[in-house]
């Protein structure tokens, strides 16, 4: 090898150690530094795995006697979604307390905490609020409209008393889950009862009941034994 082509091998080696060093160094200069940006990390992070979380307690539930299709998370505000929360509800332990004006119900518990889940409620005229118990509780229950219901909606006469009311199923109003909520005992016609209509929820909707998700009351009928006491607020 001539002694020039020495010195331009030497050269270009020398300038493509250096390229390497530059490109290292550009790519360190990606990777984010500032408290902020690694806060939004941290925050994507934490937002994937809820979704994931959300996503199994969500889901298709296929070991009940009606099949429950997963819900469509995007058609509920996430801070609907059940989760654990302090407890300022000012209710002790062993309390249904439903805050019309929030959309959540709570169920509080002895460790300062309550299990809160997002309802859909009566629409105006037919909303209640008052202080009761959960009578009972039923699975898969059936449907009775009460006769001022079949006075405003006769189509419904085909579910009524004497006509056996409306068998368990994807389609009964009361969904997977039931809790009767009674009145110095006498039953309110009021429930805390399931739904399949995920938009319904945060919504005054129905007819003065309190509607969870499916896999919300079948999560809150484990929960919740018979005579707790509820408030409506």
């Amino acid at each position: 090898m001539r002694s020039g082509d020495s010195v331009r091998s030497t050269g270009r080696r020398a300038f493509l150690a250096a390229g390497a060093s530059a490109s290292v160094l550009v790519l360190a200069g990606c990777i984010p530094r500032d408290p902020d940006s690694l806060a939004r990390i941290a925050n994507r992070k934490a937002q994937e795995q809820s979704w994931a979380h959300y996503r199994d307690a969500y889901g298709l539930v296929t070991d009940e006697p009606f099949q429950i299709p997963a819900v469509n998370l995007r058609s509920v505000e996430p801070k609907y979604f059940r989760r654990p929360v302090r407890n300022d509800t000012g209710y002790p332990p062993g309390t249904l307390v439903v805050n019309t004006k929030t959309f959540y119900l709570y169920w509080t518990q002895p460790d300062g905490t309550a299990m809160r889940y997002g309802v859909g409620l009566g629409r105006a005229g037919f909303s209640w609020s008052g202080q009761g118990v959960i009578q009972y509780k039923r699975q898969w229950p059936t449907w009775t409209p009460p006769d001022e219901m079949i006075e405003r909606e006769p189509e419904l006469a085909k579910y009524s008393a004497e006509n056996g009311g409306q068998q368990p199923g994807l389609d009964n109003p009361l969904g997977a889950r039931a809790l009767y909520i009674f009145q110095d005992g006498r039953d309110t016609l009021y429930r805390v009862h399931g739904s399949p209509e995920a938009s319904s929820i945060g919504r005054a909707v129905s007819s003065g009941c309190v509607r969870l998700l499916n896999q919300d009351i079948i999560d809150l009928y484990n929960r919740v034994p018979d005579g707790s006491r509820i408030v409506v607020i």
